[in-house]
């Protein structure tokens, strides 16, 4: 049996001072709904192990995190 949950039930369970891991680069496979839901819910401290370089106004911005 599959099981999907949405992005905010999800973003519900990470605690503050997780680690998340992350792939995605230059953009592209970025979680792009993961990453504006832990800054819409105010997440913080957390450890963002990321590859993604990003480009400008896409992908792990260095505020966001």
């Amino acid at each position: 049996m599959k099981k999907t949950t949405s992005v905010s039930h999800a973003v519900d369970s990470i605690h503050e001072g997780a680690t998340i891991m992350i792939g995605g680069f230059m953009g592209v496979g970025t979680p792009e709904h993961l990453i504006d839901e832990l800054v819409r819910q105010n997440k913080g401290g957390l450890t963002l192990i990321a590859n993604d370089t990003a480009r400008p106004g896409i992908g792990t911005p260095r505020d966001a995190c």
